[in-house]
């Protein structure tokens, strides 16, 4: 007796079904991640913008330039990330004293938007301290940069 072997056609409907709920999974625990890997990108790219501008005042500071130097005098160079130009306060030559201010309103994500990183150098020790001010509700503490702190 011969036996007639049947051909397999392809894969059927519940298999087809559970490889879709597998990558529906993933997308929903892949997508939030991406997602805060984005946001901390963009503040760490802000920080790294703006810590660069703590070069140039500490070299107004150590030349004995008492008036407040422009953005553009230290080499300010507006991004992306930043609508509104990133701010030189409280600058005092004589002291030391200074805060670098940068608000993220640009090409940034919801998560982030309107966050504003804050750099203060403090007259008496020297040292340049980061914090980051006003932040969106939705802001996660893992966005701060590695020396950053939360202040508002």
């Amino acid at each position: 007796m011969m036996v007639k072997q049947k051909a397999q056609q392809g894969f059927t409907l519940i298999e087809l079904m559970i490889v879709i709920a597998i990558i529906g999974i993933l997308a929903a625990i892949a997508v939030p991640q991406y997602q805060d890997y984005i946001a901390r990108t963009q503040v760490s790219r802000a920080y790294g913008e703006l810590s660069a501008m703590k070069t140039s005042v500490e070299e107004n500071i150590l030349v004995g330039r008492t008036a407040a130097p422009t953005m553009a005098d230290l080499g300010y160079v507006q991004s992306n990330l930043t609508a509104t130009a990133s701010t030189l306060t409280g600058y005092d030559g004589a002291t030391g004293a200074a805060v670098l201010t940068a608000t993220l309103d640009g090409a940034v994500t919801p998560n982030v938007r309107a966050a504003t990183i804050i750099l203060t150098r403090d007259a008496a020790t020297n040292e340049w301290s980061c914090t980051i001010g006003s932040r969106p509700a939705n802001w996660k503490a893992n966005y701060l940069p590695g020396d950053c702190e939360n202040a508002a």
